[in-house]
């Protein structure tokens, strides 16, 4: 082994050590027996039972997945049509502003986002709860799913569309038919970002929502502050796993849209 390549691993193993050591600590401390987070009482699947009891965290844990699934449908939906309107529509005389627009909560503050959201519920006289959780979360991850979609779109070969409409196909059936199929990996990978940021969101949520739409991040933030217990670790785990399975399935999606690609090719 040279001694660039030791410096290399070296550099990789404490990158991966920083980035990952807390999160393998977390989910180690969730096995502990101990009641006493610091000290290791041995391993123990206690506190995982323990959740099943724990009705509050459970009906938060319920809430955040229903509101993850109904908002990152709603985003995936309109960052569908986002998509072909930049991409379909031409040079249209709104283009840039529009396009500014869907791409501006990208870089937006999130305490901005939801206070702007909060100030438009209240001027609508819309009550805070489940709806308004999952309106924010639609409209703070349609600019992510946009992002996924624009570029599925514009890497589909319009010779294919051109072709089917020159079979007689109008253009919406040729988009349906040719471009859709071609773009489901795509689909797949925006609907599981939008529902990881939506599961994983804390600040928009808590301008959002209110009394009896509590999230699952909002509740364990509220125990943490009280001090961390191990619930907190076991049901933090459950939620991380959660993640990285979504994760997984979107890496998966993508491999299988480059692989399509490079069939087509």
């Amino acid at each position: 082994m040279t001694g660039t390549d030791l410096a290399r691993r070296t550099a990789m193993a404490a990158g991966f050590t920083f980035l990952y050591g807390p999160i393998l600590i977390l989910a180690g401390m969730s096995f502990n027996a101990s009641k006493l987070v610091t000290v290791w009482g041995g391993f123990s699947t206690r506190w995982y039972l323990a959740l099943l009891d724990d009705a509050a965290m459970l009906g938060a844990a319920r809430i955040s997945l229903e509101a993850a699934v109904l908002s990152a449908i709603i985003a995936t939906a309109l960052g569908l049509c986002a998509a072909v309107a930049l991409t379909r529509f031409g040079e249209f005389r709104t283009r840039s502003l529009f396009f500014g627009a869907l791409h501006a909560p990208l870089v937006m503050p999130e305490v901005v986002l939801g206070l702007a959201l909060l100030s438009a519920f209240v001027s609508f006289g819309m009550e805070r709860g489940f709806v308004t959780l999952v309106i924010a979360h639609a409209t703070f991850t349609m600019c992510f799913t946009t992002v996924v979609l624009v570029a599925a779109l514009r890497s589909c070969d319009p010779a294919l569309e051109e072709a089917a409409q020159d079979l007689g196909a109008t253009a919406l059936q040729a988009f349906v038919l040719v471009v859709l199929p071609s773009a489901a990996p795509a689909l797949v990978s925006a609907f599981l970002l939008a529902f990881t940021l939506s599961l994983d969101d804390l600040v928009i949520a808590s301008f959002a929502t209110g009394p009896g739409a509590t999230t699952l991040p909002m509740r364990i933030y509220s125990q943490v502050r009280l001090g961390v217990t191990p619930e907190v670790n076991a049901i933090s785990t459950l939620a991380l796993a959660c993640v990285a399975l979504a994760l997984g399935l979107a890496a998966l999606a993508t491999k299988g849209r480059s692989s399509a690609a490079t069939d087509l090719a």
